[in-house]
């Protein structure tokens, strides 16, 4: 087996380098981030400014302080109601200008597309400074896409004493839902990660917060199996913070679903991340059906309350979109439950 320091700092040291230096990831620093907004301000003013200096001449954001603050207050308001999902997915409009936030994954033999999409910049941060408080409080890692937090991470290592279970409790006591950066939908999922088990939550809520496993699974139980290159729970940042997959995730999987009570009429509102076993299936489906075409048959094991309505759901509308040499492998999805 690879030496690996598994260290909280060692496990940091880890996750960033193989971003940065296998991933095509920039490194951020606290000098980047702005506390005010929750944003990683020189990334987004670059981004913006590299893809679309027409738009940002509109606003003028670099000519004038008010006009840069009207555009952040804009942004933040938008995160704030609509969720960073949707921000990525669709942009924002801040007249007279409309801004493309995040470019998305290209087809098959969409050569634009795929410039447009390597200009994309994701980033990772090392103890992220993200509070206004004299404390300075500090975050193990955040994730960012051209400026924009997407993902944050809590790290802890069995050889100190901690698992992910400690992380956990720190997202839950330590970590102000009231922050900006921790308020409900402003990111897209909150990772809780050791050096054998990785924990997600999607909405925290203190110590109401829900986190739910994101492990491989073992022996058709729970956790992860050994990993004869490295730490059991590399596949995190080896296989979902890739740079395609996540765009993928944000694409086709992540989603702010509402619920309206039919007798208060009162909405309420769920973020959703797939769960590691969820992904693993839909996707190996995809790939399957993608090689081989239509007219096979799959059964898939899942157990009661593992998600099956979503993997469903995934699976149906990734399906109708599959295409090979540029032509469409299904016309439409019947779904008997």
């Amino acid at each position: 087996m690879t030496a690996t320091n598994t260290r909280e700092s060692g496990l940091e040291s880890l996750i960033v380098d193989w971003l940065v230096n296998q991933n095509g990831y920039e490194q951020g620093s606290n000098a980047d981030y702005n506390r005010e907004y929750a944003i990683d301000e020189t990334r987004l003013f670059r981004f913006l400014s590299a893809t679309q200096p027409d738009e940002m001449e509109k606003l003028g954001v670099f000519k004038s302080d008010l006009k840069k603050a009207q555009f952040l207050n804009r942004l933040r308001g938008e995160i704030a109601k609509r969720g960073i999902i949707d921000v990525l997915r669709n942009g924002i409009k801040v007249y007279p200008a409309d801004l493309v936030m995040f470019y998305l994954t290209p087809s098959e033999r969409n050569i634009k597309a795929k410039a447009l999409f390597e200009q994309n910049i994701f980033s990772v941060t090392r103890q992220l400074q993200y509070s206004k408080d004299a404390t300075r409080l500090a975050l193990d890692l955040c994730i960012f896409i051209n400026g924009l937090p997407v993902i944050t991470c809590e790290l802890k290592n069995q050889l100190t004493k901690q698992n992910v279970d400690d992380a956990v409790y720190q997202y839950k006591t330590d970590r102000d839902p009231k922050e900006l950066l921790f308020q409900f939908k402003r990111c897209m999922v909150h990772f809780a990660v050791d050096d054998a088990r990785v924990k997600f939550c999607t909405k925290l809520d203190g110590k109401a917060s829900w986190f739910l496993p994101f492990d491989k699974g073992y022996n058709d139980g729970a956790g992860n199996p050994p990993n004869p290159s490295g730490i059991m729970t590399d596949y995190l940042w080896k296989e979902i913070l890739e740079k395609y997959m996540l765009a993928h995730i944000i694409e086709n999987y992540a989603q702010v679903v509402e619920k309206v009570d039919q007798e208060t009429k009162k909405k309420t509102y769920t973020q959703i991340f797939p769960r590691y076993h969820q992904l693993s299936a839909v996707e190996s489906l995809l790939a399957d059906v993608r090689h081989n075409g239509v007219g096979q048959r799959y059964l898939i094991q899942h157990s009661a309350g593992s998600g099956k309505s979503n993997s469903i759901a995934w699976l149906a509308h990734q399906l109708v979109g599959l295409e090979k040499d540029g032509k469409a492998i299904i016309d439409s999805v019947v779904v008997v439950t």
